[in-house]
């Protein structure tokens, strides 16, 4: 634990922090850490998605601009706390939402926009890839948007050299290396967990079904190299440095452990990359991660099989949609008491309209809501329209609507995790939940426990997120011991046994939610009409 002011600046100077910079889907982060795994310092940028011309994207000035704000916000805090200006690390790790789709031809011009886990543009692909391969493969996956653009005809096929995901793109920028850590290469493209590298077989499949197109490439030439937790991926090189601090104070070669996915690097944060344990990240986006003791009996559409960046298989439920919508009602009743001239702040706001959601029915009072920003794949949406949808006979009050809203953030999850835990049996000794549907204590954690009839925990360090995982995960690259495994590193130097707070399902919550979900289930027809009805 950092003692003083005068210790932070020497263990800065003397480069004994690690660095973590993820780029979530709406902020970039970072984060400073010193020996002992502590936060010392942070900065951040918003940013949001675009849609353009039917496409979830970010424009390379949003990526570059806000990394180098992210790192500015980062340099400001360090000098206004410790009176030190940052030159060096010991160590840096990028990461970056999981999937999507960054081609680049030999000369590393990028030939398509940047095609984010957002988008549901790839379901001919998906199916088709899926049937070939008798594995799942999500729209969101890179190998998805590339095959789809094969279909499509996009003539930037064939001159791709290059294609990765933004973490991997960033840190090629920073080190030169096309290189990707294993559990975000399990976005991309299937892994055999026995090699930790692409599976062979699939790659081969894959060859074989465009060879008629006479592409100059085959598949494993233009992805990534893949590595796994603990190796050496790289040092920052002049270039990356100055595209990084252009103010140019940060010095080249410090090493750099593998770009990693946010689901990776939550799995860090959250101590949940052993055996039987899983985690919920609720934020934007939604998902659920599992760490497999057997393999499922089957493949399944609603269930993608990824692994932990150290390379062992896990069950990923992943939700497009999650806190959005909840997200602008709460920005409504800010608006609604700021016209009566009351100012609230925005954490207290939160804090009291999610405490209201616990006063409601269990089963929400016949309410109904989708929180369908975007498309939603597990229950076969590729377009969204947010919706709330009552009759006149329902329990409508301010309680039961918060509450609705809480819940429909996990309805399109607790349908994936129901086939994990009701048909596959499996086993999780322990579910941690991250991300901001937690901040408010006890609120997020009681619904999500009551979703999954399971024991959620809560750390303290939950809302630490992406970035302090992916600082972790360098770390753990410079300062492993001999042989020490991540799960090992983790269980014993950064957590030291701590598990947080649980939460046992509450029996009434768990009978309330699945009636919730009945109706949930009924109501998808009027949110496919309300798709079609309100079209752009």
């Amino acid at each position: 634990m950092i003692l003083d002011n005068t210790k932070a600046a020497e263990i800065i100077k003397t480069a004994r922090t690690t660095l973590g910079i993820e780029f979530g889907s709406t902020r970039i982060k970072a984060v400073l850490i010193d020996e002992t795994y502590q936060t010392i310092a942070s900065g951040s940028h918003d940013w949001e998605n675009r849609y353009v011309d039917h496409v979830w994207t970010y424009t390379m000035e949003d990526i570059w601009t806000g990394l180098q704000e992210c790192y500015a916000d980062l340099k400001k805090d360090v000098q206004e706390k410790y009176g030190v200006t940052l030159t060096t690390f010991g160590a840096i790790g990028f990461s970056g939402m999981m999937h999507g789709y960054l081609p680049f031809d030999k000369d590393g011009r990028q030939l398509a926009e940047f095609r984010t886990w957002r988008n549901t543009i790839t379901e001919a692909a998906s199916e088709k890839l899926s049937e070939i391969f008798q594995f799942h493969i999500p729209q969101r996956w890179s190998v998805a948007h590339l095959y789809q653009s094969i279909l499509n005809g996009e003539e930037h096929v064939k001159r791709i050299a290059f294609f990765t995901t933004l973490a991997g793109y960033i840190h090629w920028q920073m080190t030169g290396k096309k290189v990707i850590g294993i559990g975000e290469a399990a976005g991309m493209f299937p892994i055999d967990s026995a090699k930790n590298t692409w599976d062979e077989s699939m790659l081969g499949q894959f060859d074989e079904l465009v060879e008629d197109k006479g592409f100059p490439w085959k598949l494993e030439e233009i992805l990534p190299t893949v590595m796994v937790a603990g190796e050496n991926a790289g040092t920052l090189t002049d270039e990356g440095a100055r595209l990084l601090d252009p103010d140019g104070d940060l010095k080249a070669g410090i090493l750099m452990c593998p770009p990693e996915g946010d689901a990776g690097t939550g799995m860090v944060a959250t101590n949940s990359v052993a055996v039987r344990t899983g985690n919920v990240s609720a934020g934007t986006s939604v998902f659920a991660m599992a760490v497999l003791e057997h393999p499922l009996s089957r493949p399944y559409e609603e269930i993608d099989m990824v692994t932990t960046p150290a390379g062992d298989p896990v069950a990923m439920v992943h939700c497009n949609n999650c806190t959005s919508d909840l997200n602008a009602w709460v920005g409504l009743f800010q608006e609604c008491l700021e016209t009566f001239g009351t100012k609230v702040d925005m954490n207290t706001l939160f804090g009291t309209l999610y405490n209201k959601a616990l006063e409601g029915d269990a089963d929400c009072g016949g309410l109904l809501a989708y929180n369908y920003f975007s498309g939603e794949h597990i229950t076969r949406f590729e377009e969204g329209r947010p919706l709330f949808v009552r009759r006149p006979d329902s329990k409508f009050n301010l309680a039961n609507f918060m509450r609705v809203h809480l819940c429909t953030s996990l309805g399109a999850l607790k349908t994936g995790m129901d086939i994990l835990t009701k048909q596959e049996k499996v086993e999780l000794d322990k579910m941690l939940g991250h991300g901001g549907l937690f901040k408010t204590k006890g609120v997020g954690q009681r619904i999500l426990a009551a979703a999954i009839d399971t024991p959620v925990y809560v750390m303290a360090t939950a809302g630490e997120g992406g970035a302090w995982g992916i600082a972790l995960l360098a770390s753990y690259m410079k300062n492993k011991a001999e042989g020490e495994n991540l799960t090992e590193y983790l269980a014993q130097k950064v957590f030291g046994g701590a598990e947080g707070e649980r939460m046992e399902p509450v029996a009434s919550d768990v009978a309330g939610y699945e009636k919730f979900m009945e109706l949930y289930t009924a109501g998808l027809p009027i949110e496919r009409a309300a798709v079609e009805a309100m079209q752009p």
